[in-house]
C-alpha cells in the first residue's frame, strides 16, 4: 500500500485530489446518481399524465351535445399539479442544504430517499372520489415528494465533489447529474409501456367517433394507469437506501468542519488503496481560513459575486429548461409528434405524449448530458455554459419568429430546433449550473450555497410552471410564439450573468475557495492561464504561474 503525505497541505486532502479513479468513485456516482434518476422520473412523469387527469376528472360538461371537447385540467389545477412539487423542491433544497453543513452530509442523506419513496407511493392514492379530493391529495404528496427531491441536489453534488480527485471532478459531478437524463427517458418509457399495455386490453373509439364511449370505456384502466406510473418512482429510491447508509462521511467535512483528521484518514483508507497520515496538527491553518459564516463581510468579499452568478444563471436556465419539459405536451402537436386530442382516446393520448417525450429525451437531451461528462474537464465549465446559453437562445428565437412556417411547412426542422435546444441545455448550463456551486464555496457553507443556487433555479422552474406554461396550455399560436421569444431573452441574460462565475477546472476545492490559506487565489479564473499550459496542482505553483 502506498503512503500519501501532505507536503503542500493536509495529507487526506492531497490523497483525495491526486487519487486515481477507483471503484469507490464509481460507487459514489451510482449511489448519488440513482437519487437523481429518481428525482427526474418523479418530477417529469407528471407531464405524461396531466392531460389524462383532465380527461378523467374534468370531462366536458356538455358531453352529450354534438361538439364537446375532451376534458382538460383548469389552468389553476394544471399549474398546481405540475408546479407544486417544484415549490416543495425549492424548500427542501434550502432545508437539507443547511442541515448538510450543520449536521454532516451523510447524516441527512438517507432521509431524502425515505421521503421520496413514501410520497411517490402516496401520490397514487386519493382521499376521496371528487376531482378536488383527487387533485388535492396528489398535490399534497407531490409537495412533500419535491421536498425530498430538493434535499438530493445540494447533498449529492457536495458529496460527489468532496469525494472526487481534481483531475476528473467535473466529469464525476456531471455524471451524477446526467442520471437526470436517464430518469426523464424512463419517465417517458414507463408511461409508454403501461399505457400501451392498458390500451391493448381496453380499446376505445377516438373522441370524434364516440364522445361518451371514448371516455367511458377507458376510465377504470386510465385511472389506474396514472397512479401506477407515479407510484413506480418509489422503487429506485428504496433500492438505493442501503448503499447510501453505508457511505462514510466525506473526509473534507470530517477533517475541516468536525476537526477530526484521524477519522477522515481512516475513512478514506477503507475505500482508497493508500496509507494516509492523519496530520491533526495541520488542521489549524485550514480552520482559520474557513472560520467565517455565510452572512459575513468576509464571505461577501470572497464569494459574494460567485453566489450571485451561480444563483442567477440557474434561475434563468430553469425558466427555459422546465418550460421545455413541462410544456412539451402542448408543443408536440405543433411539431406533429402527437395527434390532436379529438382524434384519439385518452390512453392513446398518453401513449403518444410519452413516446414523443421518450424520443426527444433520448435523441436530444440525453446526448447533451454525456457530451458534458466527456468534455467538462477538457473545455471547462465556463465555456460550456456560455455556448449552451447562447445556442439555446438562438434556437428558441428562431422557433418564436418562424413558428407559423415551422408548424405548417417545416415540421421536421421544427422538431430539429426543439431537440437542439434540449441538447445545448444539457451540453451547457443545465449541467454546469449544478457542478459549479459544488466547487466554488468553502466546506463550511458548500452545501448551503449549492442549496441557495439550486433553490434559485427552482424559483425559475416555478415561473415556468405557473407563468410560461399558462401561455402554452391552450395551444394559442400567438401565446406560444410569445413564450418562445421570452425564453430566448432569458437564455441570453443567462449568457451575460455567466461572466460572474470563474472557472474551476483543474484545481483543488481548497485552492478554489481559499481554504488552503491562500485567500488571494479564491475564485481565480483558470481561463487566465493558457489552455495549453499545465494546470498547477498546488497554490504555490498557481501563484507562480500567474506571475510569469
Amino acid at each position: 500500500m502506498a503512503a500519501a503525505g501532505g507536503s503542500n497541505g493536509l495529507a487526506v486532502l492531497d490523497a483525495l485530489d491526486s487519487a486515481r479513479t477507483q471503484m469507490y468513485h464509481m460507487k459514489a456516482i451510482v449511489i448519488a446518481g440513482m437519487g437523481f434518476f429518481t428525482d427526474a422520473y418523479d418530477l417529469f412523469c407528471i407531464s405524461t399524465v396531466s392531460k389524462l387527469l383532465g380527461r378523467i376528472y374534468y370531462p366536458d360538461e356538455n358531453l352529450f351535445i354534438d361538439k364537446p371537447k375532451p376534458g382538460t385540467l383548469p389552468v389553476p389545477a394544471n399549474n398546481l399539479v405540475t408546479g407544486v412539487s417544484l415549490v416543495g423542491t425549492l424548500m427542501g433544497q434550502l432545508v437539507f442544504g443547511y442541515f448538510g453543513d450543520k449536521l454532516g452530509r451523510k447524516r441527512v442523506y438517507g432521509i431524502t430517499l425515505v421521503l421520496m419513496a413514501a410520497c411517490a407511493i402516496g401520490s397514487g392514492l386519493s382521499f376521496g372520489k371528487t376531482p378536488s379530493a383527487v387533485i388535492g391529495t396528489l398535490c399534497f404528496f407531490r409537495f412533500w415528494l419535491g421536498f425530498g427531491i430538493g434535499g438530493d441536489y445540494p447533498l449529492s453534488a457536495t458529496i460527489m465533489s468532496e469525494y472526487s480527485n481534481k483531475k476528473t471532478r467535473g466529469a464525476f459531478i456531471a455524471a451524477v447529474f446526467a442520471m437526470q437524463g436517464v430518469g426523464i427517458i424512463f419517465a417517458g418509457l414507463v408511461s409508454m409501456i403501461i399505457s400501451g399495455i392498458m390500451l391493448r386490453y381496453h380499446p376505445a373509439p377516438s373522441w370524434k367517433e364516440d364522445h361518451y364511449g371514448s371516455w367511458k370505456d377507458q376510465m377504470p384502466a386510465a385511472d389506474y394507469m396514472w397512479r401506477v406510473v407515479l407510484m413506480l418512482g418509489a422503487f429506485p429510491a428504496l433500492a438505493t437506501f442501503y448503499w447510501r447508509m453505508k457511505m462514510p462521511e466525506t473526509a473534507r467535512y470530517t477533517a475541516l468542519i468536525e476537526g477530526n483528521a484521524k477519522q477522515a484518514a481512516n475513512d478514506m483508507q477503507k475505500v482508497m488503496d493508500v496509507e494516509i497520515q492523519a496530520e491533526q496538527d495541520k488542521l489549524a491553518r485550514y480552520k482559520a481560513a474557513n472560520d467565517y459564516p455565510l452572512l459575513s463581510r468576509e464571505f461577501a468579499q470572497r464569494h459574494g459575486l460567485h453566489l450571485i452568478g451561480t444563483a442567477t444563471t440557474w434561475f434563468l436556465l430553469d425558466i427555459a429548461f422546465y418550460s421545455q419539459n413541462l410544456t412539451q405536451k402542448d408543443i408536440f402537436p405543433a411539431i406533429k409528434l402527437t395527434s390532436p386530442a379529438g382524434d384519439i382516446n385518452p390512453l392513446k393520448e398518453v401513449f403518444e405524449i410519452s413516446k414523443a417525450m421518450f424520443l426527444v429525451a433520448l435523441l436530444g437531451a440525453f446526448p447533451g448530458y454525456w457530451v458534458t461528462v466527456a468534455l467538462i474537464d477538457k473545455m471547462g465549465r465556463y465555456l460550456i455554459q456560455l455556448i449552451g446559453f447562447f445556442m439555446m437562445s438562438v434556437f428558441m428565437l428562431l422557433m418564436g419568429i418562424m413558428y407559423d412556417d415551422l408548424k405548417n411547412k417545416y415540421t421536421t426542422l421544427f422538431a430539429l430546433f426543439y431537440a437542439l435546444t434540449f441538447f445545448f441545455a444539457n451540453f451547457g448550463p443545465n449541467s454546469t449550473t449544478f457542478v459549479l456551486p459544488a466547487e466554488l464555496f468553502p466546506t463550511r457553507v458548500r452545501s448551503t450555497c449549492h442549496a441557495i443556487s439550486a433553490a434559485s433555479g427552482k424559483a425559475g422552474a416555478i415561473v415556468a410552471a405557473f407563468g410560461v406554461q399558462s401561455l402554452t396550455l391552450k395551444g394559442d399560436v400567438k401565446s406560444i410564439k410569445k413564450a418562445l421569444i421570452i425564453l430566448a431573452v432569458t437564455n441570453m441574460l443567462g449568457f451575460f450573468f455567466t461572466f460572474l462565475v470563474p472557472e474551476t477546472m483543474g484545481r483543488s476545492l481548497e485552492e478554489i475557495s481559499g481554504e488552503d490559506g491562500n485567500a488571494g487565489n479564491a475564485g481565480m479564473d483558470v481561463a487566465d492561464v493558457s489552455r495549453d499550459d499545465k494546470i498547477p496542482v498546488s497554490s504555490t505553483e498557481w501563484q507562480s504561474s500567474m506571475h510569469t
